[in-house]
């Protein structure tokens, strides 16, 4: 949720060292923006040259379901990583509103530790993780927060199962934050899917990226045989 594109070095590292695949993250804006602008600020900086695999992670798995919904040129398939396309926490959702009261800037370490990297941190993880949040603003992290307690589901839901691009799923099997039921859910809608369930807490990428790398590189040698860069 950070959206700063600063903490997948390691697993842009691994992903290289097997299939030599370049990779661009892209990077949100530190303002408050819903999904709809946030489309399309990711659509404007996509690929325009050359065929692309789109990998979403974690709050980023509703844009990653509206680009699949209706794909720019070039897309040729979508990686979910510890993501999800409707509220991953739907009884959380009446408490919208008092996302005001949280107090995004003063969360303590253990509290963030646990929630995205328990039982896998490292000093060096945790050191990475706040310096990557202390780029956004609390007010920026607080809408995006309100912005996936107001998916509707229906609606996600829908868009999501319009597409036909293949689809793989990372899943992580000590994720805390989003549930097992949304990777199944993402399997039911997409015909195809695949799943990969790494030993990795909801930082996938940054905690697992060797296994992360296996399973994106043997997902990307599976499409068609075009060059194609996440």
């Amino acid at each position: 949720m950070d959206g700063t594109g600063r903490l997948f070095q390691r697993f842009d590292a691994a992903l290289r060292a097997r299939a030599d695949i370049a990779s661009l993250a892209i990077a949100y804006p530190a303002v408050p923006l819903d999904y709809a602008p946030l489309e399309a600020f990711v659509r404007d900086r996509l690929p325009q040259d050359r065929p692309f695999v789109v990998l979403a992670e974690s709050f980023s798995g509703p844009l990653g379901a509206a680009l699949r919904a209706d794909p720019p040129p070039g897309m040729r398939a979508l990686i979910l990583c510890c993501s999800f396309v409707r509220n991953p926490r739907p009884m959380l959702a009446p408490l919208r509103h008092l996302l005001g009261c949280v107090p995004f800037g003063a969360l303590p370490g253990f509290a963030l530790r646990q929630a995205l990297l328990a039982p896998y941190a490292t000093p060096a993880l945790q050191a990475e993780l706040a310096a990557a949040l202390a780029q956004v603003p609390p007010h920026v992290l607080r809408q995006r927060l309100r912005a996936v307690l107001e998916i509707r589901e229906k609606d996600a839901s829908r868009s999501f199962a319009r597409g036909s691009l293949p689809v793989l799923y990372l899943r992580g099997r000590h994720d805390r934050l989003v549930p097992p039921a949304n990777a199944a859910q993402i399997l039911r809608l997409a015909a195809g899917a695949q799943l990969a369930d790494i030993a990795a807490p909801h930082m996938l990428l940054q905690a697992a990226p060797d296994p992360a790398a296996d399973a994106v590189a043997a997902f990307i040698a599976g499409l068609s045989a075009a060059q194609v860069s996440t």
